[in-house]
């Protein structure tokens, strides 16, 4: 089943994005982790959908950032953050919740979603073209941070 976060879900949203961070080399801080994802929420800031298994257990999620094109004068999302549960990979849920986020974008009228990985995600670089996403070679992708 994938559900739409609310404040709600903050208690059972909060250790997957926490999870999510430390795939990343994140130190864990589920505190932080909740007061990110209640305002993102609150301000609606972002769309999280959370994919729950048969026994009604949360074992991953999406969340996308609204954002809006110029040139084609229309929304679209950036699918930011994708997540499941290592012992949950492989069985589904991936594809279900980027279904949620397709079914997102026809539902506000947006032209596309975007999203980045690593070139050394060998999982999410298998996974994304297999759900549609095309790899774009036309374009070169820059950063500018503030180094914190």
């Amino acid at each position: 089943m994938i559900k739409q976060a609310t404040i709600k879900e903050l208690k059972t949203l909060a250790p997957l994005f926490d999870a999510y961070r430390q795939f990343y080399n994140k130190v864990s801080d589920i505190k932080s982790a909740e007061e990110f994802l209640e305002a993102r929420i609150s301000n609606q800031e972002s769309v999280i959908f959370i994919a729950y298994n048969s026994d009604n257990n949360a074992v991953g999620f999406v969340q996308l950032y609204p954002s809006f094109s110029s040139t084609r004068l229309k929304r679209f999302w950036i699918l930011n953050d994708l997540f499941v549960y290592s012992e949950f990979r492989g069985q589904g849920f991936s594809k279900k919740l980027i279904d949620s986020a397709k079914d997102l974008c026809r539902n506000t009228d947006a032209c596309a979603m975007l999203l980045e990985t690593s070139v050394t995600n060998d999982i999410g670089n298998s996974l994304y073209p297999g759900a549609g996403f095309q790899l774009r070679d036309d374009a070169n992708f820059y950063e500018w941070t503030t180094n914190t």
